[in-house]
């Protein structure tokens, strides 16, 4: 059984609290343990005691996702898919969000490829404190030319970001790994056909594979076994994507089957699912923005359920920006929430005379009124208080956000209302206007409760601001 709640792993620690792994306690260690931003490793008694070995062995392999990771591409954008233990993100979270990849052919002109791979590489939303991104390129050979597919490869190759190599011709997807060897490509696909001579490739150029049997799940689990045995264990699989009727429900119940299969412990088929969208432009549609529409129908099908790595056609932002928004939505950790660092931050180029507010470090909050404060030209100071990501109403309700934690932020940000400004004046959340009083007593400053939208501010301050002596 696999574990997945901090006392679990406490058990197999050595309950010591030494310190040595930089937490406070043994349990800080297990919760790092479980959210995987520790590693056993980095617990010394745990690894250098020989006492411990057996212990190490079965928390290793305790910790060890149900379903396989797989790493495509190399450095910084490096995509790794698969990793997930759960079927249900509200028993521990869902990680390695899905990662989508644009299709790009080698039968396109060379300046209309290079122009498409860099709108892909350049594509870049803004969201609640993080940059959204699209994370690879999928390359067609349309040609099944191997000397074409390795020119567009080569091209595709230079903006650095992960690809997908997408021919059943063992031949093109040889001229590919020929001149991208060091990149880490995933190759799609190996099939009954050509199984053997994609298998070579993989284990040759030690690279991932997609395994593909379309509606068939016997034959997928035969193929991604075959492989395992071969040697070959960043496996990928395909069950076919169809786009509409009766194929598409088929598609929906193979993911939902080889999911529930690989958590509940069928190693065979505890591999990452790839989907593949880009198949609504093939369901006849004749308008594209009808096509469109229906790939991102599809994508968010498939975001939601289990989906870890797909391939996408349609640039548009109306198809991309609502594919890239749930995904993040879907894998934020809802046992977490989502916040910014706290501290005194700038809008603008504030000075002595420049206003001075203060949110929460809840991110949604704290980017929804920096955004409408630096929308609309207003220069100024703004202080995020920490109260472990929760929204000014909870926060002033549950008692995270009151006067001696704003007080504390302000000194933990070495900021002084009575030296740091002309004013000495704290502009105030009114959601937070029950804590006025108390905050002007603990500070020593006049506090003015300001609106209780923030889009409502530009309005509030021509009125309110400067304030009267």
């Amino acid at each position: 059984m696999k574990i997945n709640s901090p006392l679990e792993a406490y058990k197999y620690l050595p309950q010591t609290n030494c310190g040595e792994c930089g937490e406070p306690t043994c349990m800080a260690f297990a919760s790092k343990l479980i959210d995987r931003s520790g590693k056993t490793e980095n617990c010394p008694p745990l690894v250098k005691e020989k006492k411990y070995a057996k212990k190490l062995a079965e928390l290793d392999r305790l910790l060890a996702p149900e379903i396989r990771q797989v790493t495509i591409g190399v450095g910084e954008r490096a995509a790794n898919i698969g990793g997930d233990d759960v079927l249900y993100r509200h028993k521990l979270t869902f990680f390695n969000k899905t990662k989508m990849f644009f299709d790009v052919s080698d039968s396109m002109e060379e300046a209309a490829l290079i122009e498409r791979v860099k709108k892909i590489a350049d594509f870049k939303k803004f969201y609640v404190g993080r940059n959204l991104l699209i994370d690879g390129v999928a390359i067609r050979a349309a040609s099944n030319d191997p000397a074409k597919f390795a020119a567009a490869v080569k091209k595709v190759a230079e903006v650095g970001l992960p690809m997908i190599f997408c021919s059943f011709n063992p031949a093109v997807l040889k001229a590919g790994l020929e001149v991208a060897k060091d990149k880490n490509p995933l190759l799609y696909a190996a099939n009954k056909d050509n199984w053997k001579e994609v298998g070579e490739l993989a284990l040759e150029y030690k690279v991932p594979v997609v395994v593909s049997a379309f509606n068939d799940l016997d034959a997928l689990k035969t193929l991604a076994k075959t492989f395992a045995e071969a040697g070959i264990k960043d496996i990928v699989l395909d069950p076919g994507t169809y786009p509409t009727g009766k194929g598409l429900k088929d598609t929906f119940t193979n993911f939902l089957k080889i999911r529930r299969a690989g958590i509940m412990g069928d190693t065979e088929i505890a591999y990452p699912i790839m989907a593949l969208p880009l198949t609504a432009w093939m369901a006849g549609i004749a308008d594209p923005v009808s096509a469109s529409y229906w790939e991102t129908v599809m994508a968010s099908v498939f975001t939601i359920r289990y989906g870890d790595i797909m391939i996408l056609h349609s640039m548009e932002p109306y198809a991309v920006l609502p594919e890239v928004h749930l995904a993040e939505t879907i894998y934020t950790d809802p046992r977490t929430p989502v916040s910014v660092d706290g501290g005194m931050y700038k809008v603008g180029a504030p000075d002595k005379d420049s206003p001075v507010f203060f949110t929460t470090n809840f991110a949604l909050t704290y980017y929804t009124v920096e955004s409408d404060i630096s929308a609309n030209g207003i220069v100024c100071w703004l202080l995020a208080v920490d109260t472990d990501g929760i929204g000014v109403e909870a926060a002033a309700a549950g008692g995270q956000l009151n006067s001696a934690k704003v007080k504390d932020a302000f000194e933990k940000a070495g900021f002084d209302l009575k030296t740091d400004t002309n004013h000495n004046t704290l502009i105030i959340p009114g959601l937070s206007a029950r804590l006025q009083g108390d905050l002007e007593d603990t500070l020593g400053a006049k506090v003015m409760v300001g609106p209780m939208d923030s889009g409502r501010i530009p309005g509030w301050i021509e009125k309110n601001w400067p304030p009267k002596k």
